[in-house]
C-alpha cells in the first residue's frame, strides 16, 4: 500500500507540474487524487474511508472554490432545494429543549475520531466556529455571531405562531445548513449525524429559548 502512494503521489506531483504545459484533463487529475486516497487511507475504529466521499454539494463547491469563482447560481439553487429535503423535523413537534443540555453540547468538541466509541454522544463544537455567550472568552470567528440570537429576530416566546418561521429555519439549519446556503461552511449535523434529534433540540433551545444566556 505505501508503494502504491508513493507511485500515485509522484504521478500526481507529474501532472501538477505539467499542467502548464500540457492538456491535461482535470478528470485524469480528479482519478488520480482518488487513488492517491484509496491508497493512504484505511477504515479505523468509527472512522471510515467512505467519509471522503463527496457528494452534489461539496463536489461542485469545492470546484468553484479551486476555480476561484461562485458556484453557478443554478447549480445552487439545485444543491439547496435537494438538501432542504433531507432535513427531518422533530418527530414530536417540540423544537426547543433544555438550553443549559444546549450549551454543553456547544462546548463539547468531542466525537468522529477513530478512538471515540460510537455509542458516546458527539459534541457540537459550536464555540469553534460562533461567539455565543458574551462571557466565554474563547470561540471561533469563521461564523457569525449568535449572542442574542433570538432576541435579534424578535423571539420572545418561542410557542408563538409568529415565532414559527425563525425556529424552524434555526432547526433546519442545523440540521442541514446547506438547505440553506449551497456552499455553507457549517457541519450538516443533523444530516452527518454528528447530533440526535435530542440534542439539536437543545441546541436550538440555546439560541432562542428567552431564559438562556444567549439572550441575555
Amino acid at each position: 500500500m505505501k508503494l502504491q502512494f508513493k507511485l500515485t503521489l509522484l504521478a500526481l506531483t507529474a501532472v501538477a507540474v505539467a499542467g502548464c504545459a500540457s492538456n491535461y484533463s482535470s478528470t485524469n487529475i480528479d482519478k488520480l487524487t482518488a487513488d492517491m486516497i484509496k491508497a493512504a487511507f484505511r477504515d479505523k475504529g468509527i472512522v471510515k474511508v467512505s467519509t471522503l466521499e463527496q457528494d452534489d454539494a461539496t463536489r461542485e463547491c469545492s470546484a468553484a472554490d479551486a476555480n476561484g469563482k461562485p458556484i453557478d447560481a443554478k447549480v445552487a439553487q439545485d444543491i439547496e432545494a435537494a438538501n432542504l429535503k433531507t432535513i427531518q423535523w422533530p418527530s414530536d413537534g417540540k423544537f426547543l429543549g433544555d438550553w443549559k443540555e444546549g450549551e454543553k453540547i456547544a462546548q463539547n468538541g468531542r466525537g468522529m475520531t477513530w478512538t471515540d466509541d460510537a455509542k458516546m454522544p458527539n459534541g457540537g463544537n459550536c464555540y469553534n466556529c460562533h461567539q455565543i455567550d458574551k462571557k466565554e472568552i474563547s470561540f471561533g470567528t469563521i461564523g457569525p455571531s449568535l449572542y442574542n440570537y433570538g432576541k435579534i429576530r424578535g423571539v420572545s416566546n418561542p410557542a408563538d405562531p409568529a415565532s414559527k418561521p425563525i425556529v424552524e429555519y434555526t432547526w433546519g439549519k442545523i440540521w442541514n445548513s446547506k438547505a440553506y446556503n449551497a456552499c455553507s461552511n457549517m457541519p450538516r449535523a443533523g444530516h452527518k449525524g454528528i447530533l440526535t434529534q435530542a440534542q439539536v433540540r437543545d441546541i436550538v433551545a440555546l439560541l432562542l429559548d428567552p431564559k438562556s444566556p444567549v439572550n441575555q
